[in-house]
């Protein structure tokens, strides 16, 4: 992360980013036509359900509900883990966790594993912290796979690689896929056939040969201790299958009561997500079973921040979030710059709120986070669980105004003497004639080393000829 710069309203990392981002057309494009396709077949999808807002508020209720009991689940949990047979470890951060999965790795004498598509392992920086240890962290899912073999980031919490086309993809496989396994065709084209089939052949042989898999989980149902994994290619269900070690590494919060709590997100999440009636594949185990499945499986549970915000009463309403992506398929902002200007593994809304409240808002990235929307509110209206986002955006504002800082310092100077003109009809009369007669010497930027900020992200709006003010005594 880059040093703190002098900002202007809280606005250092995200404006930067973002100002980059917008400008690029080929991928404005590309994420134009991604986010609206995906967007009105989940609206489809959800037309279908007559009682979808009894789903969503019953989702929602039971992730409170879950949220306000969290210890007693938690502990229930391990109790139906431990006694199927798994091994519970808790890790209270990232280096915690990091360490604990490598641990476990190296006791098994392996180098190599692969891994179920898994936001809380990209949280926690799992696959580098595995190669500083030299184990290699293989990616199963097929976008993650275009990352990784691109040496890129995720932009999207459902289809990582959606700032991608076809082309890049399949230049990606041709000039990478060799570095990693199997080598891509010598014909391949961009055809999206062909392109899955060279994937497929590259992937297969690493769920042959691997003995250690890592996966996150969607659920994880505390009366038996089963966790759930819901995708849509299979290749999740090749690594929770074959290898003899599963590693599940899952935040704290992704923990529900029983099995039929799972009934009414089953429901929500497929359509939200993938726009589909129900997930192509639904995995779910319980500990271990001799000859059938891993022979050991260890769950890892996170923290890594979700204390501390669920100890927040507005905040914490970003915990019950299940990961569909709706809400960055909505977001106008998100739309036009891309996942990777949120400078986060979760992007678009959800990112917003959830980012600063895991990470503090304290750094250049959580500070700027919660000013990048527009406050339309067009994600809670999507969102399967209610989630209030702009209620959390506006609410952490207020947290980043109180703790300070030149810029926040600069608007109250503004905001208090805004508040002296507008007090005082003559002075602003005459405010307004003034800056209509220098129109012309407007800069294109605001002065200032702070408040200059503010302009390297937006336009200065230019100033009209005539006020309001001259255009209504002339014309009434």
């Amino acid at each position: 992360m880059s040093a703190p710069s002098e900002t202007f309203l809280g606005f250092p990392a995200f404006p930067e980013a973002a100002h980059d981002a917008v400008r690029d057309r080929e991928l404005r494009r590309t994420m134009r036509h991604a986010t609206h396709t995906i967007r009105d077949k989940r609206a489809r999808a959800v037309a279908e359900l007559a009682d979808w807002d009894e789903l969503r508020t019953a989702g929602a209720q039971l992730k409170e509900r879950t949220l306000r009991h969290l210890p007693h689940y938690l502990e229930q949990l391990e109790e139906a883990v431990t006694r199927a047979g798994g091994t519970v470890h808790w890790a209270a951060d990232a280096a915690e966790a990091n360490r604990i999965v490598a641990e476990l790795v190296r006791e098994t004498g392996e180098q190599e594993v692969v891994k179920v598509k898994s936001m809380a392992t990209q949280e926690i920086g799992l696959n580098e912290a595995l190669a500083a240890e030299d184990i290699t962290a293989y990616e199963t899912d097929l976008a993650e796979l275009i990352v990784q073999l691109g040496r890129d980031r995720p932009s999207h919490i459902l289809v990582p690689a959606i700032h991608r086309d076809r082309r890049q993809i399949q230049e990606i496989f041709r000039e990478r896929m060799a570095d990693w396994g199997r080598t891509a065709p010598e014909n391949l084209t961009d055809d999206p056939v062909q392109l899955a089939e060279a994937a497929r052949l590259h992937l297969r042989e690493k769920f042959l040969n691997a003995r250690v898999a890592v996966s996150g989980a969607n659920f994880m149902i505390a009366e038996t201790g089963t966790m759930v994994v819901v995708e849509s290619e299979g290749n999740g269900r090749m690594c929770l299958t074959l290898p003899d070690t599963l590693i599940t590494v899952a935040g704290i919060e992704k923990v529900v009561p029983t099995w039929r709590d799972l009934e009414v997100f089953l429901q929500t999440l497929p359509r939200s997500s993938t726009a589909e009636r129900m997930n192509p594949y639904t995995s779910t185990w319980t500990g271990t079973t001799d000859g059938d499945g891993p022979r050991a499986f260890h769950l890892v549970l996170l923290d890594n921040g979700r204390t501390d915000t669920l100890a927040d009463q507005v905040g914490r309403q970003a915990l019950r979030c299940i990961r569909c992506s709706a809400c960055l398929n909505v977001c106008p902002v998100y739309e036009r710059t891309g996942g990777h200007a949120y400078g986060s593994v979760y992007p678009g809304p959800i990112g917003a709120v959830l980012t600063p409240q895991l990470h503090g808002i304290q750094s250049e990235v959580g500070a700027s986070l919660p000013y990048a929307s527009s406050l339309c509110g067009a994600c809670y209206d999507v969102c399967p669980v209610a989630i209030d986002i702009p209620e959390v955006l506006v609410h952490l504002r207020e947290r980043i105004a109180e703790q300070g800082g030149k810029g926040h310092r600069l608007e109250k100077a503004a905001v208090n003497a805004a508040g002296w003109v507008l007090n005082h009809p003559r002075a602003l009369e005459v405010g307004e004639r003034l800056a209509s007669l220098t129109r012309r010497l407007q800069p294109k930027r605001l002065p200032g080393p702070g408040a200059a900020q503010w302009t390297r992200s937006r336009d200065l709006p230019e100033l009209p000829a005539r006020s309001f003010r001259a255009w209504w005594k002339e014309n009434r």
